[in-house]
């Protein structure tokens, strides 16, 4: 009898199932999600909007007015396009595919996104994961040592960092991108909303730089939709490994009409941004707690025991992330997603309890 041992790759066998816990009647502030809904009628006119889609049909592989209203509503440079992913997850995964030739590297900071690493190990490339410092920094001459020594295919710059919230010196990535002269540099710019700073606009200058969104945390988390912006010649191959129809029609209605209101989204963002500056500044009041600052909407925290926090935590219904064993320099951390202000109330008062 046959056995998925006998068929399955063997890194894949040795693999778990990427984890997502249960949230049910938790407060859910382990995701990075925006804790707030559309208001009423704004989702009452989506809703009818997402009624005349026509669900016997497949999706547009490469909706034209789309693109055309994301290039115009994002600002994307003239000289570049755009290109679609079921979310960023997707894209790092056609990145990785298309560049995947024998022998070639993958390299980002670390600790950073998990996806860098899974999707380059899914697509059996070596990854190569650079320290930071150990105030979560770049350390640039390790990844100047390493992209020499290396020479990567890409290199991933979340600007800024997951976990860290870090936002990289503009210097920084300049000599990154310079270095990176056999090579192609993604600054991933999931949390854009949040930093307010942007390569965006600069992507047109480089020939070797892409730049990598999503709306998930504009508030659209449950939608799936990114995108990557650059010069034609890097899409067009991108878009060769793009499943045909890897955007659903719901995706790319929603995405389409909500981007006629993105002064309501901007408006949740800037009160996240907000509430991080009151969240960060209570829970460094706490005793035994060490805050790092935090350009995205969470902040990572160093604790007394990260894994007694979270359980504190979880048994006040509080859900956050325990980082702690994700890397050493993460030692005794977790992250907090930054939530309405009630949530954050709770979290605050759950906080209290469990420090010394």
């Amino acid at each position: 009898m046959t056995t998925p041992q006998d068929i399955i790759r063997s890194d894949v066998l040795a693999m778990t199932s990427y984890p997502v816990p249960d949230a049910t009647g938790l407060v859910k502030l382990d995701a990075m999600e925006n804790p707030f809904a559309l208001p009423e009628p704004l989702a009452m006119q989506l809703g009818q909007h997402l009624a005349g889609v026509a669900l016997n049909r497949y999706p547009a592989p490469r909706p034209a007015a789309l693109i055309s209203k994301i290039s115009q509503a994002m600002h994307v440079p003239a000289g570049c396009g755009v290109l679609l992913g079921n979310g960023s997850d997707e894209i790092i995964s056609m990145l990785s595919i298309a560049c995947a030739k024998p022998g070639a590297k993958i390299l980002a900071p670390v600790p950073g996104f998990v996806m860098y690493q899974l999707s380059a190990q899914l697509a059996q490339l070596e990854f190569i994961g650079v320290p930071l410092k150990a105030d979560f920094t770049l350390d640039l001459g390790a990844m100047l040592a390493a992209i020499e020594q290396h020479q990567p295919a890409i290199v991933y710059l979340a600007y800024p960092n997951n976990p860290t919230g870090t936002l990289y010196a503009d210097a920084d990535i300049e000599c990154i991108i310079a270095a990176s002269r056999h090579g192609l540099v993604v600054l991933d710019e999931a949390y854009q909303p949040f930093a307010r700073h942007s390569w965006l606009p600069r992507a047109a200058e480089f020939d070797n730089v892409v730049v990598m969104r999503t709306v998930s945390k504009l508030g659209l988390a449950g939608i799936r939709l990114g995108y990557l912006v650059g010069r034609p010649a890097w899409l067009n191959e991108f878009d060769k490994v793009r499943p045909p129809y890897n955007v659903n029609v719901l995706t790319q209605a929603a995405t389409h009409f909500l981007l006629d209101h993105l002064d309501v989204l901007e408006a949740q963002a800037a009160q996240l941004r907000d509430e991080r500056t009151r969240l960060a500044h209570a829970v460094a009041q706490l005793p035994g707690m060490e805050v790092f600052p935090s350009a995205g909407n969470f902040l990572l925290v160093r604790v007394a025991d990260a894994a007694a926090t979270f359980e504190k935590l979880l048994a006040a219904r509080i859900l956050i992330k325990n980082v702690s064993k994700m890397h050493p320099l993460l030692t005794n951390c977790v992250r907090l997603t930054v939530g309405s202000p009630a949530e954050n109330a709770q979290l605050l008062t759950a906080l209290a309890s469990s420090s010394p």
